[in-house]
């Protein structure tokens, strides 16, 4: 084949809920690293591929369609993530109706969740890779460009005439140091226009890493359908490499480690510590953790080698709502890990989340007296969203499947709310709580500290803030009261929760 262009495409979607667009000059704007990873696979194995972020350069969905027809690549891969999925639908209708022979390819969590029921809505895509991307993709292209029959290829979704299939799974790569290292070289302006939240890093150029993959828990509120419940880890040595490359190659300054539980082995982290200290790499990095995997020693060692912050999935001051969420955590064992972790130097980052089935005005009150006690630096409290491919999702709607509500699917939307409390009601909570925490004497301290020190985040908070209190006056104004959620365009689902059925098993070829 002569044509080895092959575009990955992270395709634009509204990250922030209607009211609240301001919000856009703090959120997160790094790139997406899945797709940095298969296009490393590929180019290793012949191919010319590249890559278009979105939403970082602010391409809307006709210019992203015509930059990829302009190219004229063989093959077009789009991640897609549920809220995101009818922009690359967008894309792809545009792409094959310019170059009806480009293959659209498409993968990322929601395909891992709702991959047949996506693929049978939009005819626009011509293929979908279920969970891990690398190993699956390759022996994909193989097939299609070998002539053999795609019912053969493991973890694939595929067209036969006007029917929909599914493979078999394949199983996970257990042996990560063996892929390529993501093709950071292939993002334009890289690092420099790709920037983490606002205070999530002390200075940049920042750059993300995924040093494991897969999660032992089982989180109702959580979709583990891409990387599974199995924790596979690349060596130290080979994170260790990597953060070097960065740092030498393009002057990063801070690494985000985006392991779903970067501290799931502690002896693994440990050997990376010693690495970086030894070496005297000059990086600071932030990571996540459970509240059960930290202890002093290892947070010392953290310290030493150069962690700067700790995310910890709080979620709420309730126990009965952790309990209800299969959380193996505790209020007091929350406090505890961020006890210990303010001791030892290190900024604790709490993600909290508003709305999940049971919250009530008694579990929103522990929450507001849970965030004002702890030391915690930086909160990040989410709407509750029932993604597709979680146990909640199921167990509100009774089915896996549920497509009213994937244009808001972003954490920054209720699309659902606990019975006894309205939207509105909860989006007023959500307000009182940031604020509760923001306006503590000691946050607005540090705060204060970490402009003076790295002062590139103060222009971007200062648009936040001319923001926010814009919208507040205009809600104000138009006798909202200071509610920013748009009541007009909030969609409840009014069924009522009732018990999932059992899943159908999965053959090869069909499902």
């Amino acid at each position: 084949m002569k044509n080895r262009r092959f575009i990955f495409i992270d395709p634009p979607y509204e990250r922030i809920a209607p009211g609240y667009e301001f919000v856009k000059h703090v959120t997160n704007g790094v790139p997406a690293l899945g797709l940095l990873h298969l296009a490393a696979e590929v180019r290793e194995h012949g191919y010319e591929p590249s890559i278009i972020e979105s939403d970082i350069f602010g391409l809307s969905e006709e210019e992203v369609a015509r930059q990829v027809i302009e190219a004229d690549p063989q093959y077009v891969g789009i991640t897609l993530f549920t809220v995101g999925v009818w922009g690359a639908a967008a894309i792809a209708r545009r792409i094959k109706a310019a170059r009806p022979d480009t293959t659209v390819i498409v993968g990322g969590p929601h395909i891992s969740s709702m991959g047949p029921e996506t693929m049978q809505r939009f005819p626009e895509f011509d293929l979908a890779v279920v969970g891990e991307g690398e190993r699956v993709l390759m022996e994909l292209l193989r097939a299609v460009e070998g002539g053999t029959a795609l019912s053969a290829v493991r973890g694939i979704i595929y067209r036969d005439g006007d029917e929909v299939r599914k493979t078999l799974g394949n199983a996970v790569n257990k042996s990560l140091d063996d892929l390529p290292m993501p093709a950071w070289d292939l993002l334009p302006e890289f690092p420099h226009r790709y920037k983490p939240a606002i205070y999530d890093f002390p200075r940049g150029p920042v750059a993300s890493i995924a040093a494991s993959r897969g999660c032992p828990f089982h989180c109702k509120f959580c979709d583990t359908s891409t990387f599974g419940a199995s924790v596979r880890a690349y060596s130290p040595a080979k994170v260790f490499g990597m953060m070097k490359h960065l740092r030498e190659t393009y002057g990063v300054r801070h690494v985000m480690f985006v392991d779903d539980l970067f501290l799931a082995s502690r002896e693994r982290t440990l050997e990376l510590c010693r690495l970086i200290i030894e070496d005297g790499l000059k990086m600071t990095w932030c990571c996540a953790a459970r509240v059960d995997t930290v202890k002093p020693d290892l947070l010392a060692l953290m310290k030493k080698a150069g962690c700067w912050e700790i995310s910890f999935g709080l979620e709420t001051g309730s126990d009965e709502l952790l309990k209800s969420m299969d959380k193996v955590a505790s209020v007091a064992k929350s406090e505890q890990a961020l006890k210990w972790t303010h001791e030892a130097g290190i900024r604790s980052k709490g993600l909290f989340m508003l709305g999940y089935p049971g919250e009530n005005a008694e579990t929103i009150a522990l929450t507001k007296a849970f965030v004002k006690r702890i030391p915690m630096t930086i909160m990040n409290l989410s709407k509750f969203t029932p993604y597709p491919g979680s146990p909640i999702y199921r167990e509100i709607y009774g089915t896996n499947i549920r497509d009213d509500h994937w244009q808001k699917m972003n954490g920054m939307n209720f699309v659902w709310s606990p019975p006894g409390i309205s939207v509105e009601e909860l989006d007023r909570e959500f307000q009182r709580i940031l604020m509760s925490f923001y306006l503590r004497p000691s946050v607005a301290h540090h705060y204060t500290l970490h402009s003076i020190r790295h002062p590139g985040h103060v222009l971007r908070a200062l648009k936040f803030l001319a923001g926010y209190f814009k919208a507040k006056l205009v809600s104000l104004l138009t006798g909202r009261r200071g509610l920013l959620v748009r009541e007009n365009e909030v969609h409840l689902d009014p069924l009522p929760a009732r018990k999932a059925p059992e899943p159908e098993p999965e053959t090869a070829g069909a499902r």
